[in-house]
């Protein structure tokens, strides 16, 4: 049981993140919640970023950048990222028995794993 409460701020920060597929930087989140929120401020929606990454409703993506990107399915999954624009996208590998095998076989407890891809979007490579 989280000892965070649901603030109103908190509440639309999760529903602009959990709401898209683009997985946003904190600043797109922003942007979003002045939409609804108009007063709400950059440190409001940084500090409700954090605190729902730590209640594990969110996830947070760090390629090595200056900057963070959220996303809204917090179960592990993996990613692909564009080496040109930085679209992130999910990519979906629910089958992987050689691996679940492999885990299962050497006795360990995973709690998480992180696999990212890297490579051209298909916009980037018609370009």
């Amino acid at each position: 049981m989280s000892k965070h409460r649901m603030t109103k701020q908190k509440k639309l920060i999760l529903d602009i993140v959990k709401g898209t597929k683009c997985h946003p930087t904190a600043d797109w989140v922003y942007q979003e919640a002045r939409k609804v929120m108009p007063k709400i401020s950059l440190g409001t929606v940084y500090r409700n970023l954090r605190l729902l990454v730590e209640m594990g409703e969110i996830m947070e993506l760090n390629y090595g950048s200056s900057y963070s990107r959220f996303d809204g399915n917090p179960e592990n999954h993996y990613h692909f990222v564009c080496v040109k624009c930085g679209e992130v996208s999910d990519i979906d590998m629910t089958d992987m028995p050689a691996l679940n095998s492999l885990v299962r076989d050497q006795g360990l407890d995973v709690l998480y794993h992180r696999l990212e891809f890297y490579g051209y979007c298909s916009k980037c490579k018609s370009e």
